[in-house]
């Protein structure tokens, strides 16, 4: 299953469960968006043709973020840009979470692994703004 979480016509994110049935060639994000994920199921046999891709400067607005839940459950929040909580989700083992805009936050449910992707790089205190959530 894969969800995506819009308010407002804004995306704010898309959550890929562990049980979906996807086979091939798969991107979950629009081709301008700054983070590209995808997922790829092929078959043995199947080759991709060797390749690289070309040095080409872009500029990035804002941070998106990939998280791979390996194993736990957490309850994510997202939040409009006026830092207004507008849905919560429960993600488990497996799940993959982009988040595209606005603001997030987490509570541990069951105890979590998971990975982080961003864009980098982290320019440290100046990089987010923390709020309380409302």
């Amino acid at each position: 299953m894969i969800e995506t979480i819009i308010h407002k016509n804004i995306r704010y994110a898309i959550i890929i469960s562990n049980n979906n049935d996807l086979n091939g060639t798969h991107f979950f994000t629009e081709e301008n968006d700054s983070l590209q994920l995808g997922y790829m199921k092929h078959s043995t046999g199947h080759t991709i043709q060797p390749h690289y891709h070309e040095q080409i400067e872009r500029k990035i607005n804002k941070t998106q973020e990939v998280l791979f839940i390996k194993i736990g459950k957490i309850r994510v929040d997202f939040y409009s840009e006026n830092n207004q909580c507008i849905d919560s989700r429960i993600l488990n083992s497996g799940d993959v979470l982009i988040i595209l805009n606005g603001g997030h936050g987490f509570e541990v449910l069951e105890s979590v692994e998971m990975y982080e992707v961003k864009q980098g790089p982290y320019v440290g205190v100046n990089d987010k703004v923390c709020f309380n959530p409302i």
